[in-house]
């Protein structure tokens, strides 16, 4: 039977990662891989999530399964962290997923089950693994144009005029920050015109939030996503635990839909079928640690303070990067770097050039240019702003 098995092609990022591991040279750079790294180029575990795990395993006295949907604190906690005062909870259905992966995978299935005939839009620059899991659930995925890559900043007249392609019915996904892999965010007046064309042409918006905290701050971050939510009646949100809190092994995401609230009950129970028939019962640990944090007021304090630095960190690695581009390629070509928000960006640098910086200088970023902002520091930003320079003048 399994010599029938088609050869499964290999997640880019996956080969990135061996390729990296097996690089035995001295003073490689791994600006690929997604995760938030310190001046050390460590993935530290917060010291707030350390002081919860502390409390959880003092005071907790049993693993049995929870509901399909979780932990209840967790959900009502992130509730709060994404929305806000902007829907009542009798307007909010929530779950547990397996970090922010199955909860795009869980709202990609529960647009299937309430309307089979729409179609999903997804920017043409995304996470890359968004494009599969709509797949994956049988939904139809249509690209809208997003960056421009002269200038590296959002091509609105492409977007909005891919947008009026749209049909009633059809599902806009939007990502509520720190935009990956391009850091190209929406502004405020961005959002306002969305929703005048969600209103206008009845289309369910889909935000993806897995960077809150790493853009403009916990609120400025979910502003957008908060507007949405008053102005329409249907929204549908995704979101991870695993930049804002380190908590990427725990896999800790929450899947929500916000609607009336006589369906309320209805969109509740769909979301745990969809639960039990693909993971059954969502993992605890990690979302006890954030309800944990969130619901204890110096734990959170600290956490937002362990938060603010991580940002301003990223801030400062923009920054310096956009300057040293400036002195070594004697012109403002990168300055976009310095306004863009969150960890990524893409460089623009055909496949070729991200090549010969792996093999010539050993610095790895994704096959588009991707590049993690936070995977800098002080040392090796001059560093990567020569390698880009050579490069770029062989041309």
């Amino acid at each position: 039977m399994f010599e029938t098995l088609p050869e499964p092609k290999i997640d880019g990022i996956i080969a990135l990662m061996q390729a990296f591991a097996e690089d035995a040279r001295v003073g490689k750079l791994d600006l690929g891989v997604g995760v938030y790294r310190d001046a050390a180029g460590r993935t530290p575990v917060m010291a707030a999530v350390k002081a919860a795990e502390a409390r959880i395993t003092e005071t907790q006295e049993s693993k049995t399964y929870l509901s399909l949907a979780g932990d209840a604190a967790f959900l009502e906690a992130m509730s709060g962290l994404l929305l806000g005062d902007a829907a009542a909870p009798a307007r909010i259905a929530a779950v547990g997923t397996p970090g922010g992966t199955a909860a795009v995978r869980q709202i990609a299935e529960l647009v299937g089950q309430a309307n089979p005939q729409a179609r999903i839009w997804v920017s043409a620059q995304t996470w890359p693994n968004h494009g599969p899991l709509i797949a994956a659930v049988g939904r139809e995925a249509r690209s809208y144009r997003y960056l421009d890559a002269a200038t590296g900043t959002l091509d609105r007249a492409g977007m909005f005029a891919d947008l009026e392609q749209m049909d009633a019915g059809d599902v806009l996904l939007l990502h509520g920050c720190c935009h990956n892999p391009t850091g190209v965010d929406l502004s405020a007046e961005d959002w306002e015109e969305i929703a005048r064309l969600l209103e206008r042409r009845g289309l369910i918006p889909f935000v993806d939030m897995a960077y809150q905290g790493f853009g403009a701050g916990l609120d400025d971050d979910a502003a957008g996503l908060r507007m949405l939510t008053r102005r329409l009646p249907e929204v549908l949100i995704a979101a991870s635990c695993s930049k804002n809190f380190g908590l990427y092994r725990e896999r800790v995401g929450i899947a929500m839909a916000v609607g009336p609230e006589d369906l309320r009950a209805r969109l509740a129970a769909t979301l745990g079928v969809l639960n039990r028939r693909v993971f059954a019962f969502p993992p605890d640990h990690g979302g006890r640690v954030v309800s944990t944090i969130l619901g204890d007021a110096e734990m959170r304090h600290q956490w937002q303070a362990e938060l603010g630095q991580m940002r301003e960190r990223v801030v400062e690695n923009r920054l310096g990067l956009a300057e040293a581009l400036r002195s070594e390629v004697q012109s403002g070509r990168f300055d976009f770097v310095a306004a863009q928000q969150g960890m990524f960006s893409i460089l623009p640098l055909r496949s070729d050039q991200v090549d010969a910086l792996r093999e010539a200088h050993g610095i790895y970023m994704l096959w588009d240019g991707r590049t993690n902002m936070a995977g800098l520091n002080a040392q090796t930003v001059p560093v990567l702003a020569r390698a880009l320079a050579e490069v770029l003048r062989k041309g």
